[in-house]
């Protein structure tokens, strides 16, 4: 496979409890609002503080009117990036692909090769097979050996007064509005979400983490 995009390069993250959140809302032509557009990539501690939530969002931007309609590509792979000893190559990866009207996962695991291609571990199935929650519906969440998995649509969560950006970067303004107008309200993003215990993805107190998004 084939490295599509990455979102906004590594974030740093300390196991004991910080949060990372990189986005992405404007892209180039070709990926802007495809199935492996990334918006936002979060890394944060889960309410249960023996476990680190992996979140990314694509597709950005979706209306109510087009969220019901909209899905995930069964040619994209979607892959959480774990470096554990800090020379920022990925050491653990979790992977997550649809198939089916179901978004299978798979890891943490070593992965068989690094950087801008990967080979999807089937060999590392986590227990992590849910059905694609529905536009509008009960979320749907399956559990397995202490993990947690999510994927579909949801509120794009990402807060961002872009008009008044602009006028920032125009040299209108000086600063932002509080509380600002929010540019996504009333848009969607399509989700996946993987809560996974510390303890899978290494003790050294701190990881790099990013995510990519891939193409066959």
């Amino acid at each position: 496979m084939k490295n599509l995009k990455v979102v906004l390069g590594i974030g740093v993250i300390a196991i004991a409890g910080f949060f990372i959140i990189a986005a992405d809302h404007i892209d180039a032509p070709a990926v802007q609002g495809g199935h492996s557009d990334i918006t936002d990539f979060y890394a944060f501690q889960g309410e249960n503080t023996n476990n680190m939530v992996f979140v990314a969002n694509l597709q950005g931007l979706l209306s109510p009117a087009m969220t019901d309609a909209a899905m995930f590509d069964e040619n994209v792979l979607v892959e959480f990036n774990i470096d554990t000893n800090n020379d920022f190559v990925e050491d653990l990866v979790i992977q997550a692909i649809p198939k089916d009207g179901k978004m299978w996962f798979f890891g943490p695991v070593a992965p068989s090769q690094t950087g801008l291609k990967s080979t999807i571990q089937t060999n590392a199935l986590s227990g992590g097979v849910v059905d694609i929650s529905a536009y509008g519906s009960s979320p749907k969440i399956t559990s397995n050996a202490g993990m947690s998995f999510f994927a579909g649509p949801r509120d794009d969560p990402f807060f961002m007064d872009f008009a008044q950006y602009s006028e920032i970067i125009a040299g209108n303004a000086s600063s932002f509005n509080t509380p600002g107008a929010d540019t996504f309200a009333g848009t969607n993003v399509m989700s996946i979400v993987v809560e996974v215990p510390k303890s899978m993805i290494g003790t050294s107190g701190s990881i790099n983490t990013w995510v990519e998004s891939k193409r066959k």
